[in-house]
């Protein structure tokens, strides 16, 4: 039996985070969210962003200076731009809050599901079979990305998955548990789950132990 990662799109959920009951024998070990601030820091770029438009800011003040207007004049030129920058920042922001809110990660013994979308919700169901291994990547802040090599020859759209993708990975896209709160429990789960289906026929001989360590 050839088992596939697959994607649905669903409006109702009989068990929160998955789209459909789990099969007799499979169980949920472990269900999460993304912290929005990490989310949006790490995914949306928010402080990057942020830089991007204190420097349009600043150039617009030292033009305004250097065509000789005064510190006065210069300040209210810069209100438009100042105003229009904090009103991005914040509706990035807010998309932020709204993805991690709408976003459930969940382990099961048999696989890996990702439950998003902010006005539809969609999952896209990861079973073992379809992981090769899995690696943690630590933030500053505590929080933590578990990115998921998935076999080659599983075709995933990067544009699909986004954010709850490995930054980058174009080729071969790399679903990931974005800015996990608890990232090491998360992984640690996982490992030993991941490695209890190697024992089992059903599973691809190919899956390998998740390597757990940081990463850029």
């Amino acid at each position: 039996m050839t088992v596939r990662a697959t994607f649905s799109e669903h409006d109702s959920e009989p068990v929160r985070g998955l789209p459909a009951l789990l099969p007799q024998g499979e169980r949920v070990l472990w269900q999460g969210a993304p912290d929005w601030r990490s989310l949006a820091l790490h995914a949306y770029r928010l402080r990057e962003l942020s830089v991007y438009f204190v420097l349009i800011v600043a150039a617009r003040a030292a033009y305004l200076l250097a065509s000789g207007a005064t510190p006065e004049a210069a300040i209210r030129g810069c209100l438009g731009p100042v105003v229009f920058s904090l009103i991005s920042l914040g509706l990035l922001a807010a998309v932020a809050i709204f993805a991690a809110r709408s976003t459930v990660y969940t382990i099961t013994t048999r696989r890996v599901v990702v439950r998003q979308g902010i006005a539809l919700a969609s999952s896209v169901n990861l079973p073992f079979a379809t992981i090769e291994s899995a690696d943690l990547r630590l933030h500053a802040d505590g929080t933590g990305d578990l990115a998921l090599q998935m076999n080659r020859n599983e075709r995933i759209s990067y544009l699909w998955l986004w954010p709850h993708v490995r930054p980058w990975r174009l080729t071969f896209p790399q679903p990931s548990l974005r800015s996990l709160p608890d990232a090491e429990r998360a992984a640690e789960i996982l490992r030993t789950a991941f490695l209890a289906t190697l024992s089992r026929p059903d599973v691809a001989p190919r899956i390998t132990a998740v390597a757990i360590g940081a990463s850029a």
